[in-house]
C-alpha cells in the first residue's frame, strides 16, 4: 500500500489553470525527485500534502503510520536561543521520558507507591526511550549541524542573529532529525556548499522513511533518488530512475511519440489523397471505396498524439567583442581581512585566454570576496591583481546588486544600453523570455529567477572576453541552466565561476580550483577528475600498497597464461555482444513495421505495450554498443 497518494488534484487560479488531475503515488523507502520549470505548481502541491492549501479539485491520502514533515514547519520562535539547542528542542519528548524514567528511579529507591508497577512501566520506557534515540540524540544534533556546514564555535550563536541562508540550514537540520518519515524537501541544497550537500546526500541514502525533493540540483538528484516525478503541461509523469535515467528515458519517449506522429500524418496525407482521387472518379465503388479509407483516416486521427510543444526556455548567445591576450589573469599572493576576521592570504592564480576555471569550497571561505577584489570593489590587504591586454571583463553577481529594483525589466536594460532602441531591447527581452507586458514588470515584484535572467541579458549585451559568474545557476530552473551550459560551452572567451552545481561544473571545467584561507589547490579537469583525485589520495596509494604486498609476484609464464585466458574471454564476451546486437536490431525492425499494421494502430494497448518493448530493446541497444565499443578497444 502507498505511504501517500495523490489523487486527481487540479488547481486553478482566477487568472490561469496552474495544473489538472495530478496523480501519484509514493511508496515505501521512496526516494523521489520532484522536477519542473519554475512557476509550474511544484511547491503547490507540497503545501496541499501538508495540509496548508486546498485544491480546487481532487484529494491527497496518507497511510496512517506516516508522518509528513515540511521544511516550513521547522521556523525557530525563539531567537535568543542558540543553534544547538533550537536544534534539542524537537526532542523535548525524549527529555520527557527521561524526566518520568529518572522520577520512576527516585519513587523505586524511596520505596513509594506501588514498586512492581513502578519497575515494569521504567523498564517500559528505558526501552522506549533507547528505541526512539534517546541515548544518541545529542550527538546525532550535533553531527548534522556539522554536516550542513555550522562550525562548532557557532552551535551557541542565537538564532535571531542568524542570515537567511542560516536559518534555511537550522530549519533543514530540524526537519531532518524530526519524527516525521515522509520528508517533503523544497530546494534543500540552497545555501549549502559542496561538502554540505554531500553530507546530505549521505543522510538521505541512509533515510529510512520517504523523500520528495523539489531541486533543480542534477548532481544531487542522481546521488539521491530512485523515482522522477515531472509536473510540465499542467500534468505529472512518473518515471522509475533518477535524474540521468529520466533524461534518457524521456528523449526515447519524445521521440517515440514524434516519430509517430510523423508517420501517421504521413498516413493521414496519403489515404486523404486517395479518398479525394476516388471521389472525383465519382463511380459507386469509388464512393465505398473512398468511404472506407475515410473510416480508416478517422481510426489514426482518433489515436493520434500529437507532441507537446517544447517548454519556453532562455535563448541567447554570448560573444566576445574581441580577443583578448593569452594572459588573462594573474593574481599574487593576494590577502584580506575584514577587522580581525582573516578571509584568506597567500592567493595566488594564473587564468589563460580560454580557461574554464571554477573555483570551490566551503561556505565562508572568500569565494565572493575574492571576485569583489576582481571588480574593485575592495581592496586587497597584500599582494597584486594583474589583467592581461585587451581583457574586458563582464561580472555576473549573485547577489543581484547589478539591477536597480524599482525598474522595470525593460526600463533596466534600456538605461544600462541607450544606443539600442525599444524595438531591440524588447527583441532580446523576449529570448529571455520576457514576452508581452511582462517587460513592464517591476524588478521588486520579480522572482529570483526572472532577475537571473535579466543580469544574464545584461552580462550577454556587454560582450566581455572574461566572465566572472558567482554562482550564475542558482534561482534557475533545470532548462534554464541546461540553456546557460550549451550557451557557456560555445562562448570563446575565458572564464573564472564560482559554483556549488556539480552537474554545472562537470559540464563546463578545464580547471578546479579548491580554496580554502591558505589560498588554491589545483586539479586539471572537471569535478569527477576532482572527486577522483581528492578521493584517492594517500588512501588510494596505502590500500594498492597492502595489495601488492600481499598478492604473490606472478612470473613470465604465468602472467603470459593469465593474459591469454583474458583475452579468451573478451573475445568470447565481444562475439556474444555482437550476436545480441544483430538479434536486437532484427526484434526492433520487427517492431517497427507491427506499429504500421492497422490492427496494431487501432489498439492502444497493443501499442502501448510495443512503444515499451521497442524503448527497452532500445534501452539494451545502446548499452550494448558501449560495451562492444570498451572490449573492442
Amino acid at each position: 500500500m502507498p505511504v501517500l497518494s495523490v489523487h486527481n488534484l487540479t488547481m486553478t487560479y482566477i487568472e490561469r489553470n496552474l495544473f489538472t488531475n495530478v496523480s501519484f503515488n509514493i511508496e515505501e523507502r521512496d526516494k523521489v525527485g520532484f522536477i519542473g520549470a519554475n512557476g509550474v505548481g511544484k511547491t503547490t502541491i507540497f503545501r496541499i500534502i501538508n495540509g496548508e492549501v486546498s485544491p480546487t479539485a481532487g484529494a491527497v491520502s496518507v497511510s496512517k503510520d506516516t508522518k509528513v514533515g515540511y521544511m516550513q514547519q521547522h521556523a525557530c520562535t525563539h531567537p535568543q536561543r542558540g543553534i544547538y539547542d533550537e536544534v534539542l528542542s524537537i526532542f523535548r519528548y525524549l527529555e520527557e521520558m527521561q524526566n518520568e524514567i529518572d522520577l520512576l528511579s527516585q519513587q523505586i529507591e524511596n520505596g513509594e507507591g506501588d514498586i512492581d508497577n513502578a519497575i515494569l512501566k521504567q523498564t517500559q520506557l528505558i526501552e522506549q526511550y533507547e528505541r526512539e534515540g534517546g541515548l544518541t540524540y545529542k550527538s546525532r544534533a550535533k553531527a548534522a549541524l556539522l554536516g550542513l556546514g555550522f562550525k562548532e564555535e557557532e552551535l551557541s550563536k542565537p538564532t535571531g542573529t542568524l542570515s537567511g541562508g542560516q536559518m534555511s540550514k537550522l530549519s533543514l537540520c530540524k526537519l531532518l532529525l524530526s519524527r516525521a518519515n515522509l520528508l517533503l524537501l523544497d530546494e534543500p541544497t540552497n545555501h549549502l556548499d559542496i561538502q554540505a550537500v554531500s553530507w546530505l546526500e549521505g543522510f538521505l541514502r541512509d533515510f529510512k522513511g520517504e523523500v520528495i525533493i523539489i531541486s533543480h540540483d542534477r548532481f544531487f538528484l542522481d546521488a539521491v533518488t530512485n523515482k522522477t516525478i515531472e509536473l510540465e503541461h499542467n500534468k505529472i509523469t512518473t518515471y522509475e530512475g533518477n535524474y540521468s535515467t529520466f533524461i534518457k528515458k524521456k528523449e526515447h519517449e519524445l521521440e517515440a511519440i514524434k516519430n509517430k506522429y510523423i508517420n501517421d500524418m504521413r498516413e493521414i496525407k496519403r489515404v486523404e489523397g486517395i479518398i479525394e482521387q476516388q471521389k472525383r472518379w465519382g463511380r459507386e465503388r469509388n464512393f465505398i471505396t473512398a468511404q472506407s479509407k475515410q473510416h480508416q483516416v478517422d481510426k489514426i486521427k482518433e489515436q493520434l498524439v500529437t507532441p507537446d510543444s517544447e517548454l519556453e526556455t532562455l535563448s541567447f548567445k554570448l560573444e566576445p567583442k574581441r580577443e583578448s591576450g593569452q594572459d588573462v589573469l594573474m593574481c599574487y599572493d593576494l590577502e584580506k581581512s575584514f577587522d580581525d576576521k582573516k578571509v584568506f592570504t597567500g592567493l595566488s592564480m594564473h587564468i589563460k585566454k580560454g580557461e574554464r576555471v571554477f573555483i570551490i569550497g566551503p561556505n565562508g571561505c572568500g569565494k565572493s570576496t575574492l571576485f569583489k577584489l576582481l571588480t574593485s570593489q575592495h581592496e586587497p590587504d597584500a599582494g597584486a591583481i594583474r589583467f592581461g591586454a585587451k581583457v574586458d571583463m563582464s561580472y555576473f553577481d549573485q547577489m543581484q546588486n547589478d539591477l536597480d529594483l524599482a525598474k522595470t525589466a525593460l526600463d533596466e536594460v534600456y538605461d544600462a544600453y541607450p544606443s539600442m532602441d525599444l524595438t531591440q531591447v524588447r527583441t532580446v527581452l523576449g529570448s529571455f523570455m520576457f514576452k508581452g507586458d511582462d517587460v513592464f514588470k517591476q524588478l521588486s515584484r520579480m522572482s529570483g529567477g526572472e532577475r537571473a535572467r535579466v543580469s544574464l541579458l545584461k552580462l550577454m549585451l556587454k560582450q566581455g572576453n572574461l566572465l566572472l559568474l558567482d554562482e550564475p545557476t542558482n534561482h534557475l530552473d533545470t532548462s534554464s541552466r541546461e540553456a546557460l551550459e550549451k550557451t557557456l560551452l560555445n562562448y570563446g572567451g575565458t572564464m573564472l565561476i564560482i559554483s556549488h552545481d556539480r552537474y554545472f561544473i562537470n559540464k563546463l571545467a578545464t580547471r578546479v580550483l579548491y580554496m580554502n584561507d591558505d589560498g588554491f589547490t589545483e586539479y586539471l579537469g572537471n569535478y569527477d577528475d576532482y572527486l577522483e583525485r581528492t578521493q584517492n589520495t594517500g588512501i588510494q596509494e596505502v590500500v594498492s600498497t597492502e595489495k601488492a604486498e600481499s598478492k604473490p609476484k606472478l612470473n613470465d609464464y604465468q602472467l603470459q597464461k593469465q593474459q591469454k585466458a583474458e583475452e579468451r574471454k573478451r573475445k568470447t564476451k565481444l562475439s556474444k555482444c555482437e550476436n545480441r546486437i544483430a538479434e536486437l536490431e532484427e526484434e526492433i525492425e520487427k517492431l517497427n513495421a507491427m506499429m504500421n499494421d492497422e490492427s496494431v494502430m487501432s489498439d492502444y494497448e497493443k501499442l502501448a505495450e510495443i512503444t515499451a518493448q521497442l524503448e527497452r530493446n532500445q534501452i539494451e541497444l545502446d548499452a550494448l554498443f558501449e560495451e562492444w565499443a570498451t572490449l573492442s578497444e
